[in-house]
């Protein structure tokens, strides 16, 4: 397997605040990783860091060959969480999609007839084609998802990167985004942040516990040892016939 992404020692932070340390990871083709941990935990500063929205204060930051960019959208596919979204700004899903291929154009070029069937394409694949021109800031928690994912897929990424896509969507929307990206990641490797640890261990391969520090498990199960010795306050997945949760006690 090639490897896309791969962090060495790497520290980041704002400001003085150092909110991940020295952490290693190695992105790999067709990788499936979930990312967890408490909030405040480093997270999303571990996602900004790999897309180049965040500088690393020290440590070194390997890209796929022949692209240094961090940003290069031949690379990575970046979905955030789309609370970030101006969603009085006046725009439409299609220009929203087109977007996502944006990179390095001249200002006010035209996108191809190509690439409009291709947004097209797309957005039909996603179910939204009847919302196609409306604006985006009249669509619901997951339209807007449905949206913003094909924003990032419409470069065909090596790497498709996603903070809580799930949050503030319905069951349904949520049950169709995972099985959505067990498809994708037939194509791409995929790095999720997901607090929703119960669901997304039936679909990601491996985990990513981030704490501060970051510790890589090659297995998609924790074990409430590992957690424990990784001062890691989340929930504990066991698996059997019946998957299900069990949590831990908190003196806090």
């Amino acid at each position: 397997m090639e490897t896309l992404v791969k962090l060495e020692s790497v520290s980041a932070g704002y400001g003085n605040e150092v909110i991940l340390k020295d952490a290693d990871l190695a992105i790999e083709e067709q990788d499936f990783i979930g990312v967890v941990g408490p909030n405040g935990g480093g997270k999303s500063t571990l996602v900004k860091v790999i897309v180049g929205l965040l500088k690393p204060l020290s440590g070194k930051i390997i890209f796929h060959p022949g692209h240094d960019d961090p940003g290069h959208r031949c690379l990575i596919g970046y979905l955030p969480q789309f609370t970030q979204f101006d969603r009085k700004f006046p725009i439409s899903v299609l220009d929203v999609v087109l977007s996502g291929i944006a990179d390095g154009r001249k200002p006010f070029k035209r996108f191809s007839d190509k690439e409009v069937n291709q947004a097209l394409e797309i957005i039909a694949q996603m179910g939204i084609s009847a919302i196609a021109k409306e604006n985006i800031g009249e669509l619901s928690g997951g339209q807007m998802q449905r949206v913003f994912l094909c924003r990032a897929i419409i470069s065909h990424p090596k790497l498709l990167i996603l903070d809580e896509p799930n949050t503030f969507v319905d069951n349904k929307f949520e049950n169709d985004l995972y099985q959505t990206l067990k498809d994708l990641n037939k194509k791409m490797a995929i790095v999720m942040v997901s607090h929703d640890i119960g669901t997304i261990t039936s679909y990601v391969k491996t985990i990513a516990c981030v704490n501060r520090e970051l510790h890589y498990h090659k297995s998609n199960i924790i074990t409430e040892q590992q957690l424990a010795a990784y001062n890691c306050p989340i929930q504990i997945i066991a698996h059997g016939e019946v998957p299900h949760t069990i949590l831990e006690t908190h003196n806090h």
